[in-house]
């Protein structure tokens, strides 16, 4: 059984803000997660921040965006939180959002 991705609503409209490069290399990663699962990508790619939650990684032309995901129960994936990232590390509120999105899921 393939894993199966979820969008908070917010970060769907995140999501799509995106710039187009890195919008594909998103959709190449969510694809290899839907196949092999979220557990087996590392970094460069994927990092955890702690709370059970995990950052997706993407570089582009136009700088670094992340995008906070959750691993669920039954094989499914939760994208709760996308920005385009200005500091060297995660910002607070960025965290604080994706576990306030998080109890929604």
């Amino acid at each position: 059984m393939k894993w199966s991705i979820i969008i908070h609503p917010d970060a769907a409209d995140e999501l799509n803000e995106l710039p187009t490069d890195m919008k594909a290399k998103l959709a190449r990663l969510l694809e290899l997660i839907k196949q092999i699962g979220p557990l087996e990508l590392r970094e460069p790619h994927v990092k955890s921040l702690g709370n059970k939650l995990l950052e997706i990684r993407l570089y582009g032309r136009d700088g670094i965006s992340r995008v906070i995901y959750v691993v669920l129960t039954q094989k499914r994936v939760g994208l709760l939180h996308a920005f385009i990232k200005k500091t060297q590390k995660t910002p607070k509120q960025a965290i604080e959002c994706a576990l306030k999105r998080l109890k929604e899921v």
